[in-house]
Formats: structure tokens, sequence, C-alpha cells
């Protein structure tokens, strides 16, 4: 189980925000998924301990937590009993059949044995998009959704400055690859369920031989294997989120932030947790990077724009440039916030049908085709992959505004997207 938070009325935060998002997947809480543990909460979590043999204190502590937990990776373990059969238990539970056989791919269905146990997934998608997505519940995520999609990838490009795992994960058969990445900017984090969502349909399509935006999943799961890094930067996200608001990084954190008084903490942190920008550490132009940053006043650690004192300095860059160097990716994308715009060129790099692609991924979202301003025009993942392969990269804009960009959009960040992230995944074949 995870480390939660022991919460308590007048608790707030993103722990909260997940014990809501899990009552109210329970059945028991109606209100807002605001993170504030409220009247109406503890009511809510009260009602839910006494239906599950918990003592009602009306606080989370790890006891609440073991039970609420499945609530949020959207499955349980359930222990056959004679008499048990596979369709009896997806019924019993309102679980389809299909799911349940895919997130049991050993069980022999017509042979259940007595006292083993079987997965039950929860009638509900596990990845969510109404609460902040912070590292915590991207854990939960990729728990729930491992579990529930058994040929899902999972493993870990390296780890954060703080030890959080950098999840990679992978989904298709095919050998043509691509990469997608996202939350390299700790404040643009809402590009982390935008990735985590098209997984979740995506693999769910491929079970039930559905389509992802027109296309025949199984199809491309068969040509393609995408290999996905959701959180580049999550101590960074962490920070930004509120999941980390106590401790010696987080004051070493406020401590840079003091020094760019102009800069809002710690809504304005698009560093990772040590002050550097992790799309300013490729070898790409970096020193023309640094010439223009330090020209700007970023000098030292800085909640933005410090391109660090070396390239690939920090573990989070590192791990995208490493994972890059072992595989054979033919395109990437690099999810940032915000303006709806795809970036698509580096320098007088021309990689083959990189424009043609861009002009395509432009006309199933809405998004303009720009190049990129000169002054954020070094160092990023983009650059350095053109740069590199001489293939197609791009940094797509998702959204309008002022990052962080409110949940309150992510509908339509979805619409836009899902065509781009569907179309490159054969964009190159």
């Amino acid at each position: 189980m995870a480390e939660y938070k022991v919460l308590r009325r007048g608790s707030a935060g993103p722990f909260v925000s997940m014990m809501e998002l899990a009552l109210s997947r329970a059945g028991y809480y109606t209100g807002a998924l605001d993170g504030i543990f409220g009247t109406q909460a503890q009511r809510a979590l009260r009602a839910y301990q006494s239906a599950f043999g918990l003592a009602p204190d009306g606080v989370a502590g790890p006891a609440a937590w073991a039970s609420l937990e499945s609530w949020l990776t959207g499955y349980f373990l359930r222990t056959v009993r004679p008499g048990d059969t596979l369709y009896g238990l997806a019924r019993a539970y309102g679980a389809t059949v299909r799911a349940v056989e895919t997130a049991n791919p050993d069980v022999d269905p017509l042979r259940l044995a007595v006292g083993s146990r079987v997965v039950i997934p929860r009638a509900f998608d596990v990845v969510s998009a109404r609460i902040p997505f912070t590292p915590a519940y991207l854990d939960v995520c990729v728990r729930g959704l491992a579990v529930r999609y058994p040929f899902l990838g999972v493993s870990a490009a390296g780890r954060s400055v703080m030890g959080r795992p950098l999840h990679l994960l992978t989904l298709g058969a095919g050998g043509h690859q691509v990469f997608y990445n996202a939350a390299h900017h700790a404040n643009e984090w809402i590009t982390s369920p935008l990735l985590m969502t098209f997984l979740e349909k995506y693999a769910k399509s491929y079970v039930l031989g559905g389509t992802v935006f027109g296309q025949n999943a199984r199809s491309l799961y068969e040509q393609t294997t995408l290999y996905m890094m959701p959180m580049v930067n999550p101590d960074g996200v962490a920070l930004v989120t509120g999941e980390t608001d106590s401790g010696p990084y987080f004051e070493g954190a406020r401590a840079i932030a003091a020094a760019y008084p102009a800069i809002p903490f710690p809504e304005g942190w698009k560093a990772n947790i040590n002050g550097v920008d992790p799309n300013l550490q490729y070898p790409a132009g970096w020193s023309e990077a640094r010439e223009i940053k330090f020209a700007q006043g970023y000098v030292s650690p800085a909640p933005r724009d410090y391109v660090g004192a070396a390239p690939l300095e920090i573990p989070e860059s590192r791990a995208a440039y490493n994972l890059t160097r072992r595989q054979d990716f033919s395109l990437t994308i690099s999810y940032h916030t915000q303006g709806r715009v795809i970036y698509w060129k580096y320098l007088d790099y021309l990689p083959p049908d990189s424009y043609e692609i861009a002009q395509k991924l432009a006309a199933v979202s809405g998004y303009r085709v720009e190049l990129t301003p000169t002054a954020s025009g070094y160092a990023g993942y983009k650059d350095w992959f053109i740069q590199d392969y001489d293939r197609p990269g791009y940094t797509v804009e998702a959204g309008i505004g002022t990052a962080p960009l409110p949940l309150s959009q992510f509908p339509e960040i979805y619409a836009e997207n899902e065509g781009i992230l569907t179309l490159g995944l054969t964009a190159t074949l």
C-alpha cells in the first residue's frame, strides 16, 4: 500500500482529494472534490467505516486507507469460494466478464481453485482528472492499470532527486517505437493525466476490440510500441500540487524561490526540486540556452529557466536521455502547456516528413504549427532528439491560460489531443 497521510477534519491538500475521490466512487460522498476535509467528508468517511467494519472515528488512518485504496486503484482481490464462477463473480461485483478475464490471464475460468485469489476490476476507469495529479496519485493509477491490464509494461526509467520512480509505461507489440513524455515542467502537471487517460482508453479499446480516435486499437497495438514517461519531474509536481509541503526539500525550494520574488511560490515553479529546469538540460544548444537565460537573470537555482551547471546534470532529464539512447524511437512528442501550439523544428534540421506530420497533427487538434521562439529554442528534449536522430520530434503546448491550468480545462484538452496521440503512433510508418 502507498504511504498516505493521516487525515482528520480540518486537513487539506491532495491526499484529502484522493480520499474524497475514493469515497465518491464508493457511493458515500457527493460533495466537491476540493481537498478540504470538512463536515460532509467526515460524515461520509464515518459511514464508509461503519459499512466496512472499521472503527467509525472519521479519521483516515492506515486501516481506512487500506480499505479505501481499491476505490483508487480500481480493483480488489477476492478469495475463491466453493461454487464461484468467473461469470458469477463478474455479475456479483458489477464487472464485465472480459474485464475479469483480462485481469486474470493465468486463471482457468472453468476451473477456479477454491482458496485462490482473483482480481475483480471495479466498474469505473482508474485514471481520473477530477483531482490534482500528484506523484502519489500517479503511483496509484500505475499500479491499478498494471493489474487490470497485465500486458501493460511497467518499469522505472530512473529515480528523481527525492527518489521517486520516473514511471515508464509501454503498450504495444510492434517494432515501430514512439515516445511520449509529459510534465518536464512542474506546474504543467495537467499533461500527466492527459497521457494517462489516453493510455487507459487505448488499453481498454485493445481488450474490447474497439477504436481510439477512429483507429483500430488492435492494429495500432500490433504495429507500434508506445513508450511513455507521464511525469518526468515528479518532485517539482509534488511541490506545486502541495503533496510536498514541508521538510528539507520544501524548505530548500522555498529558499530558492525567495531569490525570485516575482515568481509566485509554489504555483510558478517549473524546475526540479533543486531549482534546475529539466527542459533546459539536453545537449542541443545548451551553451546558447545558458547565455539567453543568464541574460534574463536566471544565473542560479531558480523556480524556472535555470539551465544548471552542465547538460544532463539532473537525474530526471538524464533518465529521458538514457531511455532514448537505449531505444529506437521514430517519433517523439513532449507535452507542455500552454498556447494550443505545435512546435516542430530545431535550427535548420529538417527530419523527413516532420513538417507534413506537424500539419496532420494540427488538422486533428485545431492547434497551430509554429517555430519555437528563439528565447525558448535550445536545450529542450525535442531539440536534442531532432539534432541527434534527424527524426520528427514535437513539443505540444496544450490548453490556454497561465500554468498550472485548472482541471476544468481537462475535458477540452483531452478532446483536442486524442487525435495527436493516436496519429503519433503511426505517423512515421
